[in-house]
């Protein structure tokens, strides 16, 4: 039931109609637009799609260390690099000390070799800037280290450490030719 009254209602009537239709008439047009860049989008030619990488077979590995002492272990005296009977292996306690085994081993830099007759020396310096000659046999570092090699790039050592469980054992090391 409508009433025939007052002017500004029906103003107010009026403009929120044309409110009503204004607003459903943009959400039209979005939707247009959104249609439109729908269609355009389908019409273009489509991209290609590279294909999935090849997938290699899978190779089995046979592990054929298994009956060696593993490295995460320890393998007591005796088990080391030396092989058995390294359990009597000990530094030698009688041995005069050489010069250059009061110096830790990483304070020590091989800084060249010299050759005279047959012979080759190591050239090794130490923190406070001297050179010192050393030959295979020589002792150098602070765990028994005994020069074995001297090649033209590094001065190879052989260390007698603990290994942790009352014994000793060989551990190889090296003094590499320092190019600064």
């Amino acid at each position: 039931m409508v009433r025939a009254g007052n002017p500004g209602d029906l103003r107010v009537r009026v403009l929120l109609a044309l409110a009503m239709a204004l607003s459903l008439g943009a959400c039209s047009s979005k939707n247009d637009e959104l249609d439109r860049f729908i269609s355009d989008t389908k019409q273009q030619p489509g991209g290609r799609v590279e294909p999935l990488p090849e997938v290699k077979p899978y190779e089995s590995f046979a592990y054929s260390a298994a009956t060696m002492r593993s490295p995460f272990q320890p393998g007591g005296s005796g088990q080391g690099p030396s092989g058995p009977g390294s359990a009597q292996l000990r530094p030698d306690q009688r041995r005069n000390r050489e010069f250059l085994e009061q110096f830790s081993l990483d304070t020590l830099k091989m800084v060249g070799t010299l050759k005279i007759d047959t012979h080759t020396y190591g050239l090794v310096q130490t923190k406070d800037g001297l050179v010192h000659r050393v030959q295979p046999g020589n002792y150098v570092g602070q765990s028994d280290g005994k020069v074995v090699e001297i090649s033209p790039s590094k001065i190879s050592v052989v260390e007698i450490t603990p290994d942790g469980l009352g014994g000793y054992m060989e551990r190889p090391a090296a003094l590499a030719l320092n190019t600064r």
